[in-house]
């Protein structure tokens, strides 16, 4: 059983964190000098926050579905719906940076809350551990709604 839930935890950690390091090579790969010279927003945080931030995030939607996994309750679908969720977590960091489309990686960020959302309440019904994890990231992710939609606004 020990095994188990640790080749499982695994599995979900590089799956989850996969979605990390490909937005982060985008990130690094095509941020500058385009998005220093974006006209930012004065709730903007400082580029420093977003490292930690989006760590702690990703591990608490490790555990999320880590938990999920291990309930008696699960279904396969939510766990689908998890992984096309990291799909457009990782979309977004290359329409934005990769690409350089601050409206397009809007409407992947939309779709992205949609799929958080989902996972939020179908998480509710089987394990509340996983579904107050969710709880931080879906907030962020509004914020970084925001934040994407001011730099819309803005340039």
């Amino acid at each position: 059983m020990f095994k188990n839930k640790f080749l499982s935890f695994i599995l979900f950690f590089v799956i989850t964190f996969s979605a990390s390091f490909i937005g982060g090579l985008a990130s690094i790969s095509f941020k500058e000098p385009w998005y220093s010279q974006l006209v930012k927003s004065a709730y903007n945080p400082p580029d420093w926050i977003f490292a930690p931030v989006w760590t702690t995030l990703y591990l608490m939607m490790t555990l999320a579905i880590w938990f999920f996994w291990h309930t008696k309750n699960r279904d396969v679908n939510t766990v689908y719906i998890y992984f096309i969720h990291i799909v457009f977590n990782t979309t977004w960091s290359i329409v934005f940076f990769g690409l350089h489309q601050i409206f397009f990686a809007l409407v992947v960020l939309i779709i992205l809350i949609f799929l958080i959302v989902v996972l939020i309440i179908r998480f509710k019904r089987v394990n509340f551990v996983s579904y107050y994890l969710m709880i931080p990231y879906l907030l962020w992710c509004c914020y970084a709604l925001f934040l994407n939609f001011n730099l819309l606004m803005l340039n």
